[in-house]
């Protein structure tokens, strides 16, 4: 499965702070749990490039 393939898939993300000084994005669904966690620094790329696909995704769907 690519970025560009539709699925049915649901799920539910949550994000927020640990209590050791961590980011964490948690992805819940269909039995599957997937926490991550990322230091400050990285989840603030991880922003960046949240910003740029949306940007690039409002560019697209403009066309």
């Amino acid at each position: 499965m690519g970025i560009n393939d539709e699925s049915d898939i649901e799920a539910n993300l949550q994000i927020g702070p640990t209590d050791q000084g961590m980011v964490r994005l948690f992805v819940a669904g269909e039995g599957l749990e997937i926490p991550m966690d990322f230091e400050p620094e990285e989840a603030e790329e991880i922003a960046e490039e949240i910003r740029a696909a949306a940007q690039a995704a409002r560019r697209a769907k403009r066309r």
